[in-house]
């Protein structure tokens, strides 16, 4: 009798005092709390009115809703922790996990409007926005949630991400320069950066953010290979290379690397060097027909018309792109009758589809005009030192 005194005791005091977390904040979402915690009443009142020893299995369930659900959801909130905001996230996510989005964005809208500085809420809120498109949406969500919690850098960066694909540049690059001052570790942020000042041009600047990422992240291969491009587009390519090797040596799967250490080895005129790095970046499909271009140039260089044939038909084979380049090309003319052209049409020559990032494709344009320019002194250094050894030669028979 005892027991069932004390149960109804508490069982009453603790539905008191959620119907007055429920007043005090207008939240009827705790009569669903309130109605469960009636069902372990009401169980404990038949036991007690028809005088029937109720099973074990009645009163673990009695006891579960009537006392141990309601005295969590107190001590949770005790602690900090908003329970109906947690019963709202963890049913959007369930949805979510089904692939029920619209259902889940309905309950997250509801729980944002209940509870305005819901972190949670706005976050998941604003991947979802994302996923579907709706960016502008995104970028409020994301903004509600850094709000709410300022030590959310993800979302500071996700901000910044959506600001840059809507070609809101600067604005994504005062976020990122401010997240970066207080997470100067954070690589993500370090690289988006990056990206905005090399497309705006900005390379010394892009240098400098380079750099400090460097202090923090010294084995990051992709660290160095930025600063290889950075450097490379600076025209220091003595420094550029250094950076390259250095990515290259960490990441040795990095062929874009090796073909950017080649290119400058043929800016500089040293054509075994060159040929040695475009050999090695043939190893990536979708670098290895503008290696082969190269390489018929450093084999016609070195007077090897066979090999140079064979290399500029393979580079013409996996991107019909180099037929045009490859006739026009001054060095190939000795050789332009026997570059196969197929009989194809310009207008069905089209740029292959890659995964290079625009940064990477203004770095390959920037060293292929470069060498457009420096080549021919190169060129014509060769020929002259040839010219020389041939009557070398003569002088000695």
């Amino acid at each position: 009798m005892m027991e069932k005194i004390i149960f109804n005791l508490l069982a009453f005091s603790l539905f008191i005092i959620i119907f007055f977390k429920m007043v005090k904040r207008n939240d009827t979402t705790y009569l669903t709390i309130l109605l469960i915690e009636a069902v372990g009443i009401a169980i404990g009142f038949i036991g007690i009115i028809f005088g029937i020893q109720i099973a074990l299995i009645l009163k673990i369930i009695m006891y579960l809703l009537a006392i141990i659900l309601p005295l969590c959801i107190i001590i949770a909130e005790y602690k900090g922790v908003n329970c109906i905001e947690l019963a709202y996230v963890i049913s959007a996510k369930a949805l979510l996990i089904f692939n029920n989005s619209k259902t889940a964005k309905g309950i997250l809208i509801k729980l944002v409007t209940k509870y305005k500085n819901s972190y949670l809420g706005h976050k998941i809120l604003a991947e979802i926005y994302e996923k579907e498109g709706g960016m502008r949406k995104a970028i409020d969500e994301y903004i509600k949630a850094v709000d709410s919690n300022k030590k959310d850098y993800n979302s500071y960066y996700k901000i910044a991400y959506l600001l840059n694909d809507l070609d809101k540049k600067d604005e994504a690059e005062t976020i990122l320069t401010n997240l970066l001052k207080k997470q100067p570790d954070f690589y993500k942020a370090t690289e988006l950066l990056g990206d905005i000042l090399c497309d705006k041009g900005d390379y010394k600047e892009a240098l400098s953010t380079y750099m400090n990422a460097l202090k923090y992240n010294q084995n990051n291969y992709a660290i160095y290979y930025n600063l290889g491009m950075v450097y490379t587009m600076l025209n220091d390519f003595t420094n550029a290379k250094s950076y390259y090797q250095k990515a290259a040596e960490l990441n040795t799967l990095l062929y874009n690397a090796h073909y950017d250490i080649a290119q400058i080895n043929l800016l500089a005129g040293d054509l075994d060097e060159a040929e040695k790095f475009f050999n090695l970046s043939l190893n990536s499909d979708e670098i290895s027909p503008m290696a082969y271009y190269n390489l018929a140039k450093i084999y016609m260089l070195k007077g090897e018309k066979e090999k140079a044939i064979n290399f500029v038909n393979l580079a013409i084979e996996l991107d019909s792109f180099y037929i045009k380049t490859a006739l026009e090309e001054p060095i190939f003319i000795p050789i332009k009758g026997s570059i196969r052209c197929n009989n194809i049409d310009e207008e069905d020559i089209q740029e292959r589809v890659t995964t290079f990032t625009n940064k990477e494709k203004d770095v390959f344009k920037h060293l292929e005009e470069t060498y457009g320019i420096v080549g021919k002194f190169n060129i014509n250094t060769i020929k002259v030192e040839n010219v020389k050894e041939n009557n070398i030669e003569k002088q000695r028979e």
